[in-house]
Formats: C-alpha cells, sequence, structure tokens
C-alpha cells in the first residue's frame, strides 16, 4: 500500500475570502469543488490541495499545524500578505540559515514566510 499526502483542510467561516487569499499568495487556481467548499489545486497535482471547508464558528486559539511559504524577500513578502488582507503578528526569527515571520491570514490562522540565505 501507498500513502500519500493529497491536501490540507482549513476550517473557514467565509471559506470565499480565505479561499481567495491563499490563490492569490500561492499562485494556485481554484480546481474542482465541492458545493460551498473550495479546493484549490487537483488531486493528481505534484503539491498538495487546500481545501476550505465551511463552518459556523470562527477560529478559537492558536493553530497547531501551519504552513510555512518559502519567498525571495521576506519584507516583501510581508507586504503582500497585508495587500490581501492578511496581518503580520509582529513575530518574527532570524536564523543563520534565514528569517521565518509569522503571519495570519483573514480569519486569523497562523503561517510562516521563510526566506533562506
Amino acid at each position: 500500500m501507498v500513502n500519500r499526502w493529497v491536501g490540507l483542510t482549513i476550517d473557514c467561516v467565509d471559506v470565499q475570502e480565505v479561499a481567495s487569499f491563499w490563490s492569490a499568495l500561492l499562485d494556485r487556481p481554484q480546481g474542482p469543488s465541492e458545493p460551498g467548499w473550495v479546493y484549490l489545486g487537483h488531486p493528481d497535482d505534484p503539491q498538495p490541495r487546500l481545501v476550505f471547508q465551511p463552518v459556523s464558528e470562527p477560529k478559537n486559539g492558536k493553530v497547531r499545524l501551519h504552513l510555512d511559504v518559502a519567498v525571495d524577500d521576506v519584507e516583501q513578502g510581508i507586504a503582500q500578505v497585508i495587500a490581501l488582507g492578511g496581518t503580520y503578528t509582529g513575530e518574527r526569527h532570524d536564523h543563520d540559515g534565514g528569517a521565518v515571520v509569522v503571519m495570519a491570514d483573514p480569519e486569523g490562522h497562523e503561517f510562516c514566510l521563510v526566506q533562506y540565505f
């Protein structure tokens, strides 16, 4: 039996808003989706799909699983996220190998922008 990772599902109150944010940030088009849901990508894509699932309650507390998004320039990445409706949490970690900043999408799901040196 071969197992492979095919997607990550994100719970959202406003599926269209959050999916549009991630679609623009990652340049991933919407693929075939179930009614009320939005899928970015297709099941046979080389990258796992992002799936946005409608829920009635907003995010509560810290997300215990997050995406890392590699960027060429972390400052430009911060500006892009903010322009798309996300936020910068103010948390930044500089290491010998790069910089990591913690961002959040329009509904507060945390993720990291990573610039490798």
